[in-house]
């Protein structure tokens, strides 16, 4: 009799181990992530892929956590500006006129300036604010978006239409965010640190 009792009190002290090991290993939808009803593989972006906004400071954060989100997924992640409101599409139109000259994503130095442009001081005037951006395209060899040529403005157009059907398509309400494999969108409040989103992040990629 105590032989079965002590078996019983294994078997359920294991399934409860196991439980918990599942729980805590296996990222929850709902907790760390959420499936998109619309699949963003269609326009191509990174399997890893980054959804921001110029104007967000805890975007601006993120910045430095990138790179060791990259090591941890070894994933290059993209980038996709919202359009979720003017503020977010004006700022956009800065970040696709980088991205348009350069036929890649900005590096970090030029990010960490744009990020530092488009988020000046509410004590600055509308003219600094245009200067300061204006100053981070001279000083990495490209033109400033309000000297755009009418062809380089379709074009930029063309790249911010592309953001607007992503934000839409994909409902994005808040930044920054995770795009995984099209298909998932990561719940960054759901995490505590960068181990752990990457964690989401490479379970996402490879499901078991």
């Amino acid at each position: 009799m105590n032989k079965t009792r002590r078996l019983l009190l294994l078997v359920v002290s294991a399934s409860t181990l196991l439980f918990g090991c599942n729980n805590n290993d296996i990222p929850q939808e709902g907790e760390q992530y959420q499936t998109l009803t619309t699949n963003l593989a269609t326009f191509r972006i990174q399997p890893v892929t980054e959804i921001f906004s110029l104007t967000c400071s805890h975007c601006r954060n993120m910045e430095s956590v990138l790179p060791e989100l990259e090591s941890l997924t070894e994933q290059k992640i993209g980038k996709v500006h919202v359009t979720f409101n003017q503020g977010a599409k004006s700022a956009a139109a800065i970040y696709y006129s980088a991205v348009m000259q350069l036929n890649h994503k900005p590096n970090d130095e030029m990010m960490s300036e744009l990020f530092a442009a488009v988020q000046l001081g509410n004590d600055k005037s509308q003219q600094e604010k245009q200067a300061a951006i204006a100053n981070v395209f001279t000083n990495h060899g490209l033109i400033p978006p309000a000297q755009l040529s009418l062809a380089q403005q379709k074009t930029l157009m063309n790249y911010v239409k592309t953001a607007e059907k992503i934000t839409q398509q994909g409902n994005i309400q808040a930044v920054p965010t995770f795009i995984v494999a099209g298909k998932y969108q990561i719940l960054t409040e759901g995490h505590d640190n960068v181990k752990q989103l990457a964690h989401t992040i490479n379970y996402l990629l490879n499901p078991q």
